[in-house]
């Protein structure tokens, strides 16, 4: 399972309308409440247990696993974090069974590679990247900001699962999960045993360190008042921060240069959570003359359209140089979409996004 693709491979593929939806390959997956992990301080927001979902392995995949984190975004203040202590983004009060698809689909014809693998995907309640880690609790909010336990107890519980005899291993992730297995990238292998063969995969989770249609950098302002208010600089990759301000190491093209496992970058050129986000954020369209272009790539103007165009070059600008990177692989198409590892139709069904005929699960496979 070798993660470096062709050169050609990093090329850009044309927008894909119209994904055709596969049937029958999601399956249900019941939650692993984590309750001892509580003892531990290792909490959601609400400072209730964290959680996974399980499915254990079979036959050849029976010693190898795949831990996917959950996207969500971030809360860079009180205000933010005390709203998501009402749904499941902050509170696993909030929830729910759910099915599996697309890179933990468990259907051989549509997962090849890892439908028979010990398949794991990690509930997202911290609002941090799973970075956080403040021993004070507020008496006012309640808020606890432990992200960084929260990856530790599950991890370690996966290892005494069975995860500590791992033959194979990918940590992945969609979104702000996806940047959370570049930080813990090396950290994931470090804990496995030396014969494993370990890759990270990042879906979506490529931010950039962009400006926005006025000039300014939002989101490099707000990564650092999420890494201020969650005590994150002491759970960031040392080999970053000891090169460049804390908050540049949520972007990826900072830690990239010292990492030392293989990752395999699957993103948009257009991401739209970036072109919403980064390019133009709330506060940059005061007149909302972007709503229809943010909603629907086909609402843009001409001229939104040389803008978003201007994006997607500096997008490929900041992606690391394949004859630079040995063992960084990357699939990069011109989607409109954000995260699409985790659904069937995006990632191996009649109609997904390609490169040279090839699927994104078949380049992630391979």
């Amino acid at each position: 399972m070798a993660f470096g693709l062709p050169p050609a491979a990093a090329a850009v593929v044309t927008l894909v309308l119209g994904l055709a939806a596969a049937s029958a390959v999601a399956d249900d997956v019941e939650m692993v409440f984590l309750k001892s992990a509580v003892a531990k301080g290792a909490v959601c927001l609400d400072g209730s247990a964290p959680v996974y979902h399980f499915s254990p392995g079979s036959g050849t995949g029976a010693n190898n696993w795949i831990v996917h984190m959950e996207g969500g975004g971030w809360c860079k203040t009180p205000e933010e974090c005390v709203i998501r202590k009402g749904n499941f983004r902050g509170s696993s009060k909030f929830m729910k069974p759910l099915s599996f698809s697309g890179i933990l689909g468990g259907n051989q014809q549509f997962n090849p590679d890892f439908y028979n693998w010990n398949r794991v995907k990690v509930r997202y309640c911290d609002g941090s990247s799973f970075t956080g880690d403040v021993e004070e609790v507020d008496s006012k909010t309640n808020l606890h900001f432990r992200g960084a336990r929260v990856w530790d107890a599950i991890i370690e519980d996966l290892l005494n699962k069975g995860m500590s005899k791992a033959k194979s291993a990918i940590l992945s992730g969609c979104s702000a999960g996806g940047l959370s297995a570049v930080l813990h990238c090396d950290k994931f292998k470090d804990l496995l045993p030396p014969s494993a063969f370990v890759k990270c995969v990042s879906d979506a989770g490529y931010f950039i360190d962009g400006t926005d249609i006025t000039g300014n950098k939002f989101v490099r302002t707000t990564f650092k008042s999420v890494v201020t208010l969650h005590g994150s600089v002491k759970n960031l990759p040392s080999s970053c921060t000891s090169r460049v301000s804390p908050e540049l190491c949520f972007f990826p093209q900072h830690v990239l240069p010292t990492m030392k496992t293989p990752l395999f970058i699957l993103n948009a050129a257009y991401d739209s959570w970036q072109i919403r986000n980064i390019l133009v954020p709330s506060a940059a369209d005061k007149k909302k003359e972007w709503a229809k272009c943010k909603a629907d790539i086909k609402g843009c103007s001409s001229s939104q359209l040389v803008t978003l165009q201007h994006f997607r070059d500096e997008f490929l600008s900041a992606l690391p140089k394949p004859e630079q990177s040995p063992k960084i692989g990357m699939f990069i198409d011109s989607c409109f979409a954000h995260c699409q590892s985790g659904a069937q139709d995006s990632w191996n069904a009649d109609g997904s996004p390609s490169i040279q005929k090839m699927r994104i699960g078949k380049a992630v496979g391979d």
